[in-house]
């Protein structure tokens, strides 16, 4: 007769760790790209291109498409570059969810994983829709000149580089 094994404190069972959910980061990044969408279709409906609307006196609202990267690199390259940074963005998300599975228990790391994601997605969904990339939020200093437009997707990008610099930096501080 085969007897079975006891665990080793009776009446407890056997704890697995199982590694981090990803499921926060991924919400986070959703939660970036919808609220990047809705923003770009509510300017795209609502404005006329280059049309603007003066909210402070520093700030408008604007429809501006750019068909190139941050600051329109490669704004005038002839249409080549739509799907030169569409691959980009691919790629780039593929890494992050790479990197987002390696590292899943490194919360700032992750978050800033999720902001990176979120905004390089909004990004590509309207380079793969449009062929461009829909701007309208314009600072700019009185006298002096406009800050280049930007959006929702590039605010969670800057955000996202920044907690990333900060997360290495703490990180080589440990050392």
């Amino acid at each position: 007769m085969a007897t079975k094994k006891k665990p080793a404190v009776p009446g407890i069972k056997p704890v697995y760790k199982s590694s981090p959910s990803l499921l926060p980061w991924f919400g986070i990044a959703l939660v970036i790209v919808l609220l990047d969408q809705v923003t770009k279709l509510t300017v795209e409906r609502s404005f006329a291109y280059g049309e603007t609307l003066p909210i402070t006196s520093f700030f408008n609202l604007i429809k501006v498409y750019n068909p190139g990267a941050a600051f329109s690199f490669l704004g005038d390259a002839g249409g080549w570059q739509r799907y030169f940074f569409t691959a980009i963005g691919f790629f780039a998300v593929g890494f992050m969810l790479y990197l987002m599975k390696k590292h899943a228990n490194q919360r700032l790391f992750c978050f800033a994983l999720s902001l990176l994601m979120g905004g390089a997605i909004g990004n590509v969904i309207d380079r793969m829709a449009y062929g461009h990339v829909i701007d309208f939020l314009d600072f700019y200093w009185p006298g002096v000149g406009h800050f280049p437009a930007f959006n929702v997707a590039d605010i969670c990008i800057s955000i996202g580089a920044v907690l990333f610099i900060m997360d290495e930096l703490r990180r080589v501080n440990k050392s």
